[in-house]
């Protein structure tokens, strides 16, 4: 038998185990200078738009009567400027954007292929890159959240109006505003996935995360349902910090909760399961 003849034994490459995806998927996150950059400057306008309401208080509370104060105080309005409504959309902006970017960078600039071709396990290659964006969305929003809080109260504890974390229903609101980023940074992901096109995922973002929650009005109850079920209303819902507003169809705050978890799961399970299904 020559040498041509001896039988060649055959090599199996190892399969990628889990956490050297996710280990990969964090890296390929963090080379790219534009991630740091995107989350520092979304923190800053997040703040800002906070403290620039406590600011207003701050500085004309004194010029309030007396009934305007009392019912500032009485109604825990303070916990209002914790985390405000303007800032809640640009966090939901901020964090969808840069989930669909995650997922429709790879496409644009082909790298996909590679990535795919590396690793054929598609869809545990998804579920690596949903874990590890929420994961940094969800520190984002907590840096954010508690950020805003702590700027906000000190602020206006110089008018001795300030309430700390330990006051009914503010660590709800810290941490609903906190979870709002990785909700909001997977619906994105799951869009991205779907029309694997940046602009159109953008804009499919805004218009079912922030368009769509406004127009869907509280009065009927068909809309009051489709309204509930965005991650929007339920925010509100969990911001709520003033006395209960009359509802025509009124909602639990673990309705509300059960809203981000749905958002959430299926947000993920569209990622993973839109690049399983489809060709590269």
């Amino acid at each position: 038998m020559t040498s041509l003849d001896l039988p060649v034994a055959s090599v199996a490459e190892p399969r990628a185990r889990f956490r050297d995806l996710v280990a990969s998927e964090w890296l390929k996150m963090w080379s790219l200078r534009s991630t740091g950059w995107s989350l520092l400057l979304g923190a800053i306008v997040v703040v800002a738009f906070n403290f620039g309401t406590a600011w207003d208080h701050y500085r004309y509370f004194l010029q309030y009567d007396e009934a305007s104060r009392a019912e500032f105080v009485a109604n825990d309005m303070a916990l209002w400027d914790a985390f405000t409504y303007n800032a809640a959309l640009v966090l939901i902006l901020s964090s969808a954007a840069m989930g669909a970017v995650t997922v429709v960078g790879e496409y644009g600039s082909g790298l996909v292929r590679t990535t795919f071709t590396a690793v054929p396990a598609r869809g545990a290659l998804m579920a690596a890159k949903v874990l590890v964006v929420t994961v940094a969305q969800a520190a984002f929003g907590a840096v954010v959240a508690g950020a805003s809080f702590w700027s906000t109260q000190a602020m206006l504890s110089a008018r001795d109006i300030g309430l700390p974390i330990t006051h009914p229903g503010a660590p709800r609101i810290v941490v609903a505003s906190a979870l709002l980023a990785p909700v909001c940074a997977v619906a994105g992901m799951a869009i991205g996935a779907l029309l694997r096109r940046g602009a159109n995922s953008i804009v499919a973002a805004v218009v079912l995360l922030l368009l769509l929650p406004a127009v869907l009005t509280d009065r009927r109850h068909l809309t009051a349902v489709l309204a509930h079920a965005t991650p929007l209303h339920a925010w509100q819902r969990l911001a709520d910090a003033g006395p209960p507003a009359e509802e025509l169809f009124p909602w639990s705050a673990g309705g509300a909760w059960l809203v981000y978890a749905l958002w959430t799961l299926g947000g993920a399970a569209v990622t993973v399961l839109a690049v399983r299904r489809r060709d590269q």
